[in-house]
């Protein structure tokens, strides 16, 4: 396919055009996403860019198109076509207040691995209009390591986040996700009594849709494979029930989706949830969505288990103590459908 050159952004950055590049994997990069292998030779362009420029099927691997999710393997041959690329200069320093957040989140760190309690409302890493988010804090914290992401969290969710200190830790760890090696549970506040007791939901989801030029998740039967098991810790009355939900494949926004397909929206969740209900629970003190990543285990190749806890952050488990104490919400709160799909999960 011929190189159709990206418009100039509508801004004032000076910008210059990068020369078409051919690259071979080689075994320390085996394993890695081909997203992620095009962003560290592309840094300063934006990852929506990078998606753009893949998804148009001028990056090439081994002459072919290929998808973002796409992983590499040894000596693959990759073609980045030419781009638009800001002009170096100084990078941005994240500020004081990010760097003392995410220095504190740091709650376990070995030779492998730094495990980090990330905060609500702070983004994993910097791009779609954020500067810096948590790997950037880190990298300017630790200059002198190696950091990267093992996997995301949704900016409004909080709880437990790998960092890997070198290239090896992360392919290993990036395989045992791939092989499902990985068990992620989460606790999430929902609207409404769940009736449904320990019930694994297993709805295709679809993750390459948009509305209003933003990404939403939805359920599809086109979409990808996605369970995901809830099972139910503490109910409040019909108002809400607080649910522990073990992940067996790790989709974007995978738990709200299927949470609302089930007819129990996430307590806080604008995009997915029930407005009346989040209303009813803002009166309670909640000003962010109820999703934190709690606990989190796997096994070393070789052997050796890796297990680590959070409990839930103070302005949640304040919500809890309030809710126990509440007969009820507000009447709207309690009757309104949720704004997401209504169908219940077979």
């Amino acid at each position: 396919m011929p190189y159709a050159e990206e418009p100039l952004p509508h801004d004032d950055k000076p910008e210059i055009r990068s020369q078409v590049q051919h690259l071979t994997v080689t075994a320390e990069e085996a394993g890695q996403r081909l997203d992620n292998f095009i962003q560290k030779r592309l840094g300063d362009l934006p990852r929506s860019r990078i998606y753009r420029v893949i998804r148009k099927g001028e990056v090439r691997v081994n002459g072919r198109r290929a998808g973002p999710a796409q992983r590499l393997a040894a000596e693959d041959r990759i073609r980045i076509p030419p781009v638009r690329l800001p002009v170096p200069g100084e990078p941005a320093r994240p500020a004081a207040g990010l760097l003392a957040r995410i220095g504190a989140a740091v709650i376990r760190e070995d030779p492998r691995l730094l495990v980090l309690d990330k905060p609500a409302g702070v983004a994993v890493h910097g791009g779609s209009g954020v500067s810096a988010g948590v790997i950037e804090a880190l990298r300017t914290l630790r200059p002198e390591e190696s950091l990267e992401l093992v996997h995301r969290l949704d900016r409004d969710t909080s709880g437990l986040l790998l960092v890997a200190r070198n290239a090896a830790t992360l392919r290993t760890l990036h395989a045992l996700l791939r092989e499902g090696g990985f068990e992620k549970r989460y606790l999430a506040l929902l609207k409404g009594k769940w009736q449904l007791g320990e019930k694994r939901i297993d709805v295709p989801l679809r993750t390459d849709t948009r509305q209003g030029g933003e990404r939403t998740v939805r359920a599809d039967a086109s979409g990808k494979p996605s369970s995901s098991r809830f099972r139910p810790v503490q109910f409040f009355g019909r108002t809400a029930t607080l649910v522990e939900v073990t992940l067996d494949t790790g989709r974007t926004h995978q738990i709200r989706v299927h949470a609302a397909h089930a007819g129990h929206p996430v307590a806080g969740d604008a995009k997915y949830g029930d407005a009346a209900f989040n209303d009813g629970l803002r009166a309670l003190g909640l000003t962010r969505m109820f999703l934190h990543a709690s606990s989190l285990s796997f096994t070393w190749p070789g052997g050796g288990e890796f297990s680590v806890n959070t409990p839930l952050p103070p302005e949640l488990a304040a919500v809890l103590e309030r809710l126990a104490g509440e007969r009820r919400l507000p009447a709207t709160a309690e009757r309104s459908p949720p704004r997401a799909v209504r169908r219940r999960a077979r």
